[in-house]
């Protein structure tokens, strides 16, 4: 299931599985999962203003190969091409669009570990322009 996913070979898929071990219980939601990748946004919220932040405190070694899996991910898979576009046509740097399409493939690897599939295209970016012109407004 892990080289199914657009970016994962078979050297950074093991990668990616060592690093996150194959526990099948460890990780409880694709949010425990993220999180422990170090790819979640930090939100910190007082009054007016809201901040997000990148976490600082991750596995280097998973954020690494995320990031890898996400540079090569808008080469291999239209959707994400299409939504690391899109963030950075909002004024999203490099980086910061990259980190945020890693927390979503991510997200896709927990869904089909959980559901025991293999990656599929559709089902990872339904209504892709939809949800993020509506993010936007």
């Amino acid at each position: 299931m892990y080289v199914s996913q657009p970016g994962l070979s078979a050297v950074l898929g093991a990668r990616v599985l060592a690093e996150f071990g194959d526990d099948k219980t460890r990780y409880a939601s694709a949010k425990a999962r993220k999180n422990y990748a170090g790819t979640s946004p930090i939100t910190r919220q007082s009054g007016k203003r809201k901040v997000v932040l990148a976490r600082h405190v991750h596995n280097n070694r998973l954020i690494d190969a995320v990031g890898l899996q996400a540079l090569t991910a808008i080469r291999a898979s239209p959707g994400a091409r299409r939504y690391y576009d899109q963030l950075r046509a909002r004024g999203v740097g490099h980086r910061a669009a990259l980190r945020q399409l890693g927390n979503r493939l991510v997200g896709v690897l927990h869904g089909c570990l959980k559901t025991k599939t293999i990656y599929d295209e559709e089902t990872a970016w339904p209504n892709l322009t939809e949800r993020l012109e509506h993010a936007a407004a």
